[in-house]
């Protein structure tokens, strides 16, 4: 594959803009999806990448986000911001609902 849009070690500034099943953010850089540990849904935050893999990067929170970094990070976050925001309280619910739900099975 082509080079990633995220390097290990850097810090890029993203908004999150969605709930992973593990219960950490996600965000996007160019396209390109991150697990960002620990961030909420909406929440705009300075990242520092932790691991490349094909697919996917994994990254911690470092601080609140700035303007300081590239448009294009500001540019594909907002694209994607506005989707998210329609269906984020349902993912969030349908993500606990779903965990609730598999426990009663299980039990």
């Amino acid at each position: 594959m082509g080079p990633k849009p995220v390097e290990v070690g850097k810090e890029y500034d993203v908004e999150v803009t969605e709930l992973s099943r593990r219960g950490d953010g996600v965000a996007k850089v160019q396209g390109f999806v991150i697990f960002v540990q620990g961030a909420k849904v909406g929440q705009k935050v300075k990242i520092k990448v932790d691991r490349v893999g094909p697919r996917f990067a994994s990254a911690s929170v470092v601080g609140p986000g700035g303007a300081s970094s590239g448009a294009q990070t500001e540019s594909s976050a907002s694209a994607s911001s506005e989707e998210s925001s329609e269906g984020s309280g349902s993912a969030e619910s349908m993500t606990e609902s779903v965990g609730d739900s598999s426990s009663d099975e299980n039990a």
